[in-house]
């Protein structure tokens, strides 16, 4: 998939105003998007829907930068230049003079931190952001970020976006406990693990054959998985919810989880998360949905894009361009 085209799942403005709304009328405030996603366009959609739907001050609306969204030399990385323009824009395509939680959407190698940071801490000082966040990184980098902040007297980070589901539990061995220690909370992105925790074994939809497709696919620990998701599948019938309901209820008994990021493309997708929050599972349902996992590769937070296209590679079998 191209970084700037919409994906072929995707919904387009008016279906996504729908499920806006919907979220919104169901109590939920949090809206999480980025510069990159459709081009921009996410952040366009969101801006020009909360702003309908309700008002302002009852919102954390969060984005991310990094990545490019337009052609040229200053259109990627985390430099003061980039930090600087890459606000604006947000500001702009949001219609709001102010984001919640500005978060760095990848590591920029080319940059030093000390430089990244810094202008972090001025969009705060600004006014323009009100809260800093981070994402998918590795445990050292992030931890040397958090002293830098500490030792400079700058805005630090209080929160890191993440990658942490039941069939990825990778961070758990170093970036949680660092979490945990620091006071930092996490954001947990793709919480159902692409979809795949939110329905049988075996069953497909537009979204993960599309994403197999594209290498997104991981056979190395099918057996495991597959004992996962039927576990999942057992306790859900259980507890009369949905699986996502349950993948979620798991992530929501670690208190080092404050929210986990939920793509919808249906209400139903809001509703089943929403269910989540009336789920409390017991320490024998949370074994068995753990006890079949299996340690896997992980890339999470290799910042360069050649290492991470190789760790794809060595995990999935799929070779990227960037290799």
């Amino acid at each position: 998939m191209s970084l700037h085209a919409y994906p072929s799942w995707s919904l387009d403005e008016e279906a996504s105003r729908s499920l806006i709304r919907h979220a919104i009328e169901a109590g939920i405030n949090f809206f999480d998007t980025a510069n990159m996603y459709s081009n921009g366009g996410s952040e366009e959609i969101i801006g020009r829907a909360l702003k309908e739907f309700t008002n302002r001050d009852s919102l954390v609306i969060a984005t991310k930068l990094a990545a490019a969204t337009h052609d040229g030399p200053n259109a990627i990385g985390l430099s003061r230049k980039a930090i600087m323009t890459e606000i604006d824009h947000s500001l702009r395509r949001l219609g709001t003079d102010y984001v919640d939680l500005y978060q760095i959407h990848r590591r920029d190698q080319l940059t030093p931190w000390e430089e990244t940071l810094e202008a972090l801490h001025d969009l705060v000082k600004m006014g323009k952001v009100r809260y800093l966040g981070a994402s998918s990184m590795k445990a050292w980098e992030f931890s040397k970020a958090l002293h830098l902040q500490k030792a400079n007297a700058w805005a630090r980070f209080v929160s890191l976006q993440d990658t942490y589901n039941l069939l990825g539990r990778e961070e758990e061995r170093e970036m949680l406990p660092l979490c945990t220690d620091e006071g930092v909370q996490t954001i947990v992105y793709s919480p159902l693990a692409r979809g795949i925790l939110a329905r049988p074994w075996g069953e497909t939809t537009l979204r993960s054959e599309s994403e197999a497709a594209a290498g997104h696919k991981d056979e190395t620990n099918a057996k495991s998985d597959q004992e996962i998701v039927n576990a999942l599948t057992a306790i859900a019938k259980e507890c009369g919810v949905g699986q996502a309901s349950i993948a979620l209820a798991w992530l929501r008994s670690k208190p080092v989880v404050a929210a986990p990021i939920v793509g919808a493309l249906k209400a139903k997708h809001i509703d089943d998360a929403i269910a989540a929050l009336s789920v409390n599972l017991t320490d024998d349902q949370i074994a068995r949905l753990e006890l079949p996992y299996t340690p896997r590769m992980d890339y999470q937070g290799v910042s360069d894009p050649v290492m991470l296209a190789r760790a794809v590679e060595a995990a999935t079998g799929f070779k990227s361009s960037a290799t």
